[in-house]
């Protein structure tokens, strides 16, 4: 199996009617965050299930999907980490897998790229193990790099540790990037749905700092009072 024959897969059901409309909704234009992307036009559902059949890739192989101009073949190359460190068994195998995900972290250079795949394999890799990366990704003067450290957390969220989800939302809140906005509320939002308590006592100490889209998240599933208490805050 080899990367040009994924390609191949992914260009036959090409859509370029779907193609025109994600190029915008990406925001692939001059300027924009994901400038110059270049996108075939496949819902997901349809990407999940050709890197499903084909099971495993070789790094090299999977290197040269990360490689491509496509949006579509880089996020085939980022399932095909996260489908063969799922099945891996062996902890050698997944730190493999896990290295070479950070090494193609910029690679995952749009949300979508970053959202389907980190946290099943970076948060997943780390839940039991040292975070200082995550600390470090957050340093990093890439917006996918961040945004990666603080998506990672929803793992170790799923299995209610909830300390670095909070330190990594205080370090990363001025952000400037509405995306990162987004994805720390996105965040304290699923904080929120393991334990309210949590995520209540973070917000009466930084509801004032948070930008006004980390909060409006974070507070979605808070009740009508409740969520104009914190917005009046602001």
């Amino acid at each position: 199996m080899t990367g040009e024959f994924i390609l191949s897969e992914l260009l036959s059901v090409a859509n370029p009617e779907k193609a025109k409309f994600l190029q915008g909704f990406f925001k692939t234009g001059k300027g924009q965050y994901a400038e110059g992307d270049v996108m075939l036009g496949i819902v997901v559902p349809i990407i999940r299930n050709i890197v499903k059949v084909n099971k495993s890739l070789p790094f090299p192989e999977i290197q040269k999907l990360l490689d491509s101009e496509y949006h579509e073949a880089r996020l085939s190359g980022l399932l095909f980490l996260v489908q063969q460190f799922k099945k891996s068994k062996k902890e050698e195998e997944k730190k493999e897998i896990y290295e070479f995900y950070l090494k193609n972290a910029r690679r995952a250079n749009n949300w979508d790229l970053v959202d389907v795949t980190c946290r099943d394999v970076v948060g997943t890799y780390l839940l039991d193990k040292d975070r200082t990366v995550l600390y470090e990704l957050a340093e990093s003067d890439n917006l996918w790099e961040q945004r990666i450290a603080i998506v990672s957390t929803w793992m170790f969220i799923k299995h209610r540790q909830f300390d670095d989800t909070l330190a990594l939302s205080v370090k990363l809140m001025e952000h400037k990037h509405d995306l990162m906005h987004k994805a720390i509320g996105w965040m304290l939002r699923e904080v929120g749905k393991k334990n309210r308590e949590t995520l209540t006592d973070f917000l009466e100490m930084y509801a004032t700092k948070l930008p006004r889209t980390s909060l409006r998240y974070a507070i979605e599933h808070y009740p009508d009072d409740q969520r104009q208490y914190f917005l009046k805050k602001k």
